[in-house]
């Protein structure tokens, strides 16, 4: 039994939008049956402890386009966790375009950790974040990001950054911290090909979105650097089941097969690599799933600053270089960049004293050559 369960149901293939770079596969009008949303929860909470917790996230396509089977599964989820004192947490990733009067009911759900889509600049998120038809949507996401900010409703936002639009991430992040925005989470586009001509402008752009976090603390937050924070002043991460990639977390698609991640979900063909063994209707809890190995790669375990990377992400690793222990140039480029602007904010927020906690840490980010050098 589990003192936390990670449980991510992929409510839908379909979605109103056609972003440049989704990774989720080909949108179909595939909902998931709640036959099987309902046997995802019984087992995710079967495999937790009374008084554990269950992490519940709505995942798509777009989630709230099935915005009813979500607000049905989210009170099925309450009503199983009772009575085994199981508390609920639920997440919600949405493209801030749907906005019918379930979808609001679904986006204000109490304690729902929201996170809404928008790419920083209007022109950026536009470039990439489209209508079927062609039309831009970034009006229609500020309005929801209006609107959640009008209702004192907390929220992320998460933007994607890509190589053509790396530079314009810390304009974008301006941009939304001047809205009142109050924490943005920003993301690489992982599938797209990052050159090494392309790391040098992604550590620019981390720089400069450093200052603006340093400047707009405590009321705003940077999802890159508070991590980094956290970790240097041995801060306690947040208990979460996630990164847990199969162990103690699992993502369901909607025809009920199993993935370690809802990002390798994909088409959920039967020939993805990544798919788990068995079904989400055999079996009565997810305590024996055959996941794939987390051990870190060689390079990892020898790396100066090694307990304070967070490229421990098996998903994202997996998408870099094929293998989910071992990270590339990229992922080792951005957290050095991260932490490196984390130790310069908290010295200038601490003042330098007589002895420097993190100078150790400088000689490992100024020393570390990673064998994984190639960036794309």
């Amino acid at each position: 039994m589990l003192d936390r369960f990670g449980l991510v149901l992929m409510l839908t293939h379909d979605c109103n939008l056609r972003c440049s770079y989704c990774y989720a596969g080909a949108k179909s009008r595939r909902p998931m049956p709640q036959h099987i949303a309902r046997k995802a929860i019984d087992r995710a909470v079967a495999s937790l402890r009374p008084g554990g917790t269950l992490e519940l996230g709505f995942f798509g396509g777009e989630p709230l386009l099935e915005a009813e089977l979500l607000l049905a599964m989210a009170d099925y989820a309450q009503f199983r966790a009772r009575p085994r004192a199981v508390a609920l947490a639920l997440n919600l990733t949405t493209n801030g375009t749907v906005t019918t009067p379930e979808a609001w009911a679904a986006m204000t759900l109490p304690g729902t950790d929201l996170a809404v889509s928008h790419d920083g600049l209007p022109d950026v998120h536009n470039r990439h974040r489209r209508r079927p038809d062609g039309c831009a949507t970034s009006c229609r996401v500020l309005r929801t990001i209006h609107r959640l900010l009008d209702e004192g409703r907390p929220f992320r936002v998460v933007m994607v950054v890509r190589p053509d639009t790396v530079e314009r991430l810390p304009a974008g992040v301006g941009f939304l911290h001047g809205l009142g925005v109050p924490r943005v989470e920003p993301v690489l586009d992982l599938w797209a090909e990052w050159t090494p001509e392309d790391v040098p402008r992604l550590e620019r752009a981390v720089a400069d979105c450093a200052r603006i976090w340093r400047n707009a603390l405590p009321a705003f937050g940077i999802s890159w650097f508070e991590e980094k924070f956290a970790r240097l002043v041995g801060e306690p991460l947040d208990a979460t089941a996630r990164c847990g990639f199969g162990a103690g977390e699992v993502a369901v698609a909607p025809s009920g097969n199993l993935y370690p991640c809802e990002r390798l979900i994909g088409d959920d063909a039967a020939e993805n690599p990544m798919r788990l063994p068995g079904h989400v209707l055999d079996g009565d809890d997810f305590l024996s799933l055959s996941v794939p190995p987390c051990a870190p790669a060689g390079p990892c375990r020898s790396c100066a600053v090694a307990s304070l990377c967070s490229v421990e992400c098996r998903c994202s690793n997996y998408v870099r270089t094929g293998d989910v222990t071992r990270p590339d140039g990229l992922l080792c480029a951005l957290n050095r960049a991260c932490l490196r602007e984390t130790v310069k904010v908290t010295r200038e927020l601490a003042g330098r004293g007589a002895v420097d906690p993190f100078s150790e840490f400088e000689h490992g980010l100024r020393g570390e050559v990673r064998e994984e050098a190639n960036h794309t």
